[in-house]
């Protein structure tokens, strides 16, 4: 059964919505575009509204083999943000559902009920070796579907049972709620967490990355992890060249007067379908900036768009880029923040007793 994606009906609204057209992702052969049919005929109003569908997950740990990332695994309750962001680098994950990483990404989301089993699973077969789990590097486990379903406090129980290391990255304050998991499981050395504060401007904010708290509530959550013992790097992810960039410094004094131990920044990357995208947010929205902004990224990537190559992809290279990355460097050193956090303790890692398993004498 072929799919498609169709282009905002007439009558349709967005409303706090990170991009405005539904493209087709990479592997469908054909697209549907709404056009006016030419009868005038009344339309209702229909807002546009986030769905939500299940998939019964046969894994838990994703792998992968990126010289570029510290970990080797990690796990995704969810497919799909609600968040919204504009550039969002996972984006094009969507197309591999059939779904496209425009508007559908961002209200066709797929929760994953029986992960947390399936991971306890995963955890107990006797080839594992335990590492430091990511959680959050796709799509955040902390978005606003996770109040109802509760996949990511599955999880972390399941870690905190068997004593597992796990590094989380969010921009959802609700992350609070668990802190009463995060504080033991930070206490053991098991836990670090990583907050993205991308602009201190609101109103930016609310434009690029529409459905994410606001950067001052997302500075009270580093404060609030902080204050509970848990430690917290802010990670500047992305800085849009022509754009945030100028806020650097500014964003770096506010995590650390918040309580961040640590920071680390990554510039803006547009993977396949997010160029377009992000080109089209841009004419929309800072059209006065937009030749700018794209005449930086593709300083930074050899003249195109994005450049993949590992090494490359995350900092870019050339004249800007490196003024960037002294920039960063100067002002950590300033401000006395770190780059790397220390390594979570592996030592722990235990199979918690099943019901009905034959307690050890010894």
């Amino acid at each position: 059964m072929q799919q498609y994606h169709e282009s905002l009906k007439q009558g349709q609204r967005l409303r706090a919505r990170g991009v405005s057209s539904n493209v087709a992702g990479r592997f469908e052969p054909e697209a549907r575009v709404a056009v006016d049919d030419g009868w005038d005929l009344p339309e209702t109003d229909r807002l546009l509204r986030t769905e939500t569908r299940v998939e019964r997950p046969r894994s838990a740990l994703a792998w992968n083999r990126s010289p570029d990332l510290p970990f080797d695994r990690s796990i995704n309750p969810y497919r799909g943000c609600e968040h919204g962001c504009v550039y969002c680098f996972a984006r094009p994950s969507h197309a591999f559902l059939n779904l496209s990483p425009g508007l559908d990404f961002e209200t066709r989301l797929i929760a994953r009920p029986g992960i947390a089993e399936v991971l306890a699973q995963e955890l107990r077969a006797k080839s594992y070796q335990v590492a430091t789990v990511a959680i959050g590097t796709n799509t955040d486990p902390y978005q606003p579907i996770e109040a109802d379903h509760r996949l990511m406090r599955q999880v972390l129980e399941v870690l905190w049972a068997y004593r597992h290391p796990v590094a989380i990255t969010t921009k959802g304050t609700l992350i609070e709620r668990d802190i009463d998991l995060f504080a033991p499981m930070a206490a053991a050395g098991l836990l670090r967490v990583g907050i993205s504060v991308t602009t201190l401007d609101a109103r930016m904010s609310r434009t690029m990355e529409p459905r994410c708290p606001v950067p001052a509530r997302r500075l009270a959550t580093i404060r609030r992890l902080t204050e509970a013992g848990i430690p917290v790097r802010a990670m500047l992810a992305p800085v849009v060249p022509g754009l945030t960039d100028h806020e650097l410094e500014p964003i770096l004094a506010a995590v650390q007067d918040a309580g961040a131990v640590a920071a680390s920044y990554i510039a803006l990357r547009l993977p396949r379908e997010v160029s377009t995208l992000f080109q089209d947010w841009l004419a929309a929205h800072v059209p006065d900036r937009a030749a700018k902004v794209m005449a930086r990224v593709r300083e930074m990537h050899g003249g195109q768009d994005y450049d993949p190559a590992f090494g490359r992809r995350m900092r870019g290279e050339g004249l800007w880029a490196d003024l960037l990355a002294q920039r960063f460097a100067k002002a950590v050193a300033r401000l006395g923040l770190a780059t790397q956090m220390p390594p979570l303790r592996c030592d722990l890692f235990r199979l918690p007793p099943r019901a009905g398993d034959q307690l050890s004498l010894f």
